[in-house]
């Protein structure tokens, strides 16, 4: 009797083991991961501030071998803006293109599946992006960037990938806005049309390839406030919402281009769900769609659970095979941002900026006005906070100083053109003040009206690169007057007057002069078609290339302030520097 009860509870063990074994049969564990705007943060090692980095590609790299060892699949996308930032895409953009590009060599050795173009890569130019789509071993997607002449696709509109008897369909989107910040000649031949009827276009093709998934891979923001879901700006710059809502059919959604992080479900016009996820920017997250498919089909497609997750790379170390393959490359960037061009008699910052003239951006100014000729120059600190130490001036140090690669415009802007768009810059930039009590600068704040401090620290509501001052001509900017009524242009600086009807030369920068910002065209009053017209001259490489090879001529500059320019009234300034450095910088000035 005990024999056989043994014998019975062994086969309802057996059996119980069987179920469970058999409840996973069929079912495939996939995951996708997504890089975006890397911005060259390749290696653990900032160039430009000459410092380690605890989270680059090396360390993503760490983080994908693994996934790659767990999973049945493992897809790698990513989201574009690869080409800008750091030195060592710049080197290897314009100074050596007789070698193979860093950036081919690292995504082929690191596996990748596809890739999106993001604006920053267009800034590069034919010649950088051209030959990229040789080098890789991938496809670069932008369904949305088509041939002018042919009215096709310039790159690849989507991919299918097929792993382990799953199809994946993966479909590229650019931000169609590129016109409004970078010149013709950079994608001479190519022209940007709207996402959503783009996307409409493209869907029924895909879904003709019957895909078990279907991605889009957007290189364009996440924001579906305001009215975004809603397809009305044919030229919007983040319009990944309005796709997502207004054209079914994907799966998963990931996008870039804003560099913030995101995970969530999101139910579009047809009520079916849609994972949204971006990976942020410069190498510090991850996103990672998780799918799980089962061997059961509804109207031909697997069924599947998805979830989401944003991967924090700092937790994983840089990978020592990864660090190994690439060190020749290192070695060579290093010698590159280390070779001196001059020095300089004094340490300048970014900082001073805000409040009123500044050696930092008065550099710029400077060089500006000796390349063209020109009467007036505007120019903006592009990086929030640098600073360039007095002493040896390298390389390196020019990404500081300029941080994108910008060509040089002189356009031609009439006396009240000036004063507008002068308006309008320090409308973004400074409060109108009733006392010496109030904010001075425009900050982002919180419920209570207060500014919103975020990792112990106040935030701009406009980004620095916007608040563009002038020089050559002298004029205050009273912020106790409403905005709009604020400059008063005293006269040139060479001691001609300022005349409001009359033409002027004016020196500015390519983003700037093809409508980024809208200080030309909501500033100035002038139509975007107007721009053009207006451009007398640009110069044919970025503007930071002119402020070295300035500096390499003359071999010890003495930055100063121009002092051409103030804020008043002084005492309140003054006062609000003390407090409002100390918020944004943690210091008091």
């Amino acid at each position: 009797m005990r024999e056989r009860s043994i014998s019975y509870l062994t086969i309802k063990l057996l059996f119980f083991v069987l179920l469970v074994s058999c409840s996973g049969k069929g079912k495939k564990s996939i995951s996708i991961l997504e890089t975006t705007d890397v911005h060259g943060v390749i290696l653990p090692y900032d160039f430009i501030e000459k410092e380690k980095l605890n989270a680059s590609m090396a360390s993503s790299f760490s983080y994908i071998k693994q996934v790659r060892k767990n999973k049945d699949v493992t897809m790698l996308l990513d989201n574009g803006d690869n080409l800008q930032g750091q030195p060592e895409v710049y080197y290897y953009n314009f100074i050596d293109t007789l070698q193979p590009h860093f950036v081919a060599e690292v995504m082929n050795y690191m596996g990748y599946d596809a890739c999106t173009i993001g604006n920053h890569d267009i800034e590069a130019g034919h010649r950088v992006y051209d030959r990229l789509v040789k080098e890789y071993n991938f496809p670069l997607l932008g369904a949305n960037a088509l041939n002018i002449v042919s009215g096709r696709p310039y790159f690849k509109p989507y991919q299918i990938l097929e792993k382990k008897g799953i199809k994946i369909a993966v479909f590229g989107l650019v931000t169609p806005a590129i016109p409004n910040w970078l010149p013709p000649q950079l994608y001479s031949g190519i022209e940007f049309k709207d996402m959503v009827e783009t996307a409409r276009q493209w869907m029924p093709v895909i879904l003709n390839e019957k895909p078990d998934l279907v991605i889009g891979l957007f290189h364009s923001g996440w924001d579906r406030s305001e009215g975004k879901l809603q397809h009305t700006d044919n030229l919007s710059e983040n319009g990944t919402a309005a796709v997502a809502y207004n054209v079914p059919g994907f799966d998963i959604i990931f996008c870039g281009h804003d560099h913030k992080p995101a995970d969530e479900k999101f139910v579009n016009s047809a009520g079916d769900t849609v994972l949204i996820l971006n990976g942020g920017s410069r190498s510090e997250k991850l996103a990672e769609a998780d799918i799980t498919f089962t061997s059961k089909k509804i109207k031909g497609k697997h069924r599947m659970k998805i979830t989401g997750q944003i991967i924090n790379v700092a937790d994983f170390k840089p990978d020592n095979e990864f660090i190994t393959k690439f060190t020749p490359q290192y070695k060579i960037i290093d010698e590159y941002v280390n070779r001196v061009i001059g020095s300089s008699s004094a340490t300048i910052s970014s900082r001073n900026a805000y409040f009123g003239p500044s050696a930092f951006v008065d550099m710029v100014h400077s060089i500006q006005l000796e390349i063209t000729g020109a009467d007036i120059s505007f120019a903006a600190p592009l990086s929030f906070d640098v600073q360039i130490n007095k002493g040896t001036i390298t390389v390196g140090d020019m990404f500081k100083l300029y941080r994108f690669e910008n060509m040089l415009y002189t356009m031609s802007l009439s006396g009240n053109e000036i004063q507008k768009y002068l308006e309008y810059s320090y409308s973004g930039w400074l409060n109108t003040m009733k006392g010496p009590a109030d904010l001075l600068l425009k900050l982002r704040l919180g419920k209570d009206g207060k500014p919103l401090i975020t990792n112990n620290k106040a935030w701009f509501k406009n980004q620095s690169y916007n608040f563009d001052s002038a020089a050559g001509i002298n004029y205050t900017v009273d912020i106790s007057k409403p905005e709009g009524e604020r400059v008063e242009i005293k006269g040139f600086t060479d001691g001609r007057p300022f005349d409001k009807n009359k033409m002027y030369k004016v020196a500015v920068n390519s983003y700037r002069g093809n409508g980024g910002g809208g200080h030309f065209t909501e500033g100035a009053g002038i139509a975007k078609d107007e721009l053009r017209k207006r451009l007398i001259s640009s110069t044919d490489r970025d503007l930071r290339y002119y402020i070295l090879k300035s500096i390499e001529s003359k071999k010890s500059i003495n930055p100063v302030p121009l002092n051409n320019w103030k804020i008043i009234p002084e005492k309140w300034v003054q006062i609000a520097m003390s407090s409002e450095s100390a918020m944004l910088f943690g210091i008091s000035k």
